[in-house]
């Protein structure tokens, strides 16, 4: 599976690792993504996604359902 955020969309960004002498070469700034189980009432059981810190702390105050329904995820699947 990718490093991707099931719920925001979230993934590695392209940049430069910038040396002491100026030297720039490229690497990815991965999202910090976490395995988290998440109890959804709807469906009356847990659901584990991988998801980024933000989307974690957005969840708290969005809740599961909705945050679900603005990224066209059907939680059955999970």
């Amino acid at each position: 599976m990718s490093r991707r955020c099931e719920l925001t969309g979230k993934k590695a960004n392209n940049a430069f690792a910038i040396s002491h002498s100026h030297r720039r070469t490229k690497r990815l700034q991965q999202a910090n993504l976490q395995s988290k189980r998440v109890w959804w009432p709807q469906g009356n059981r847990w659901v584990k996604l991988k998801l980024s810190t933000k989307a974690i702390k957005t969840l708290e105050s969005k809740g599961l359902h909705a945050m679900a329904k603005e990224a066209g995820i059907n939680l059955n699947h999970y």
